[in-house]
């Protein structure tokens, strides 16, 4: 690192367990964040401050109006611009070291293969089950760690699912697909601003430490936020091994 990059990372270098060692890292590692809403927003812009070298944003949407009471990194003159263009021009003015990559289509299975396996790690921001377990499912047959968060009224969940980690359960173990879930948007049902925020950083927190291999992670645990009394709550998730999707992954 030159200079201006011990300056510009300073605050994490003068942490112990970070140091350049884990500095370097971030440079060196891939971040794929899928959504670009109310917790891509926050987490991808953690992750360009860190000096994450390469982050991939992907989300099919344009900025709306209704956007801007929670999604923090668009403004009002983003207002009918793809979300990928308006949030890389304001990552790369947070950070211009950084490469950002720009996906606006909406992932599959197809596209999401060759996208997760070029990742170090996978953050899920989106808001709906079938492209959470669509992710899931890639993250699981490429053997990459998954952030997943949510969050909607005043409710959030964050919790990591970690393929290295042989106890760790995927989201189909906590979520199996086809199950009658309620599947709830903020365009119907409302979110509260700050919720997004707070689950969202907490991706990002989550997402630095799998890259610099400190502390300890989400991985088998889930964390749920009630924001109307801000009181947390964690739940054990243990692996199930009967899941259709990670049956068969080493234990």
């Amino acid at each position: 690192m030159d200079d201006t990059q011990l300056l510009r990372y300073s605050r994490h270098i003068l942490l112990q367990e970070l140091g350049t060692d884990a500095q370097e890292r971030f440079a060196q590692a891939h971040a794929l964040i899928i959504g670009m809403g109310g917790l891509g927003a926050p987490a991808a812009h953690f992750l360009a401050a860190a000096g994450v070298g390469t982050v991939t944003l992907c989300d099919a949407d344009r900025v709306d109006l209704t956007n801007l009471q929670r999604q923090v990194l668009y403004s009002t003159a983003d207002i009918g611009a793809l979300k990928v263009d308006a949030a890389a021009r304001r990552l790369a003015a947070v950070n211009p070291e950084i490469r950002i990559e720009r996906v606006a289509a909406r992932v599959d299975a197809t596209s999401l293969k060759d996208l997760v396996a070029a990742a170090d790690v996978v953050l899920d921001c989106s808001d709906n089950f079938a492209t959470r377990h669509a992710v899931n499912a890639a993250c699981v047959r490429a053997g990459r760690p998954l952030v997943s968060g949510a969050a909607i009224r005043f409710d959030g969940q964050i919790a990591v699912f970690d393929t290295e980690d042989a106890t760790s359960p995927c989201y189909h173990c906590l979520f199996g697909e086809g199950e009658e879930l309620e599947e709830t948007r903020c365009a119907t049902m409302g979110v509260f601003a700050p919720l997004v925020g707070i689950v969202g950083a907490m991706q990002a927190a989550e997402a630095l430490k799998l890259l610099a291999q400190v502390g300890t992670s989400l991985a088998g645990r889930l964390l749920l936020l009630d924001a109307l009394s801000m009181q947390w709550r964690e739940l054990r998730v243990p692996r199930d091994p009967a899941c259709p999707v990670c049956t068969g992954r080493p234990a």
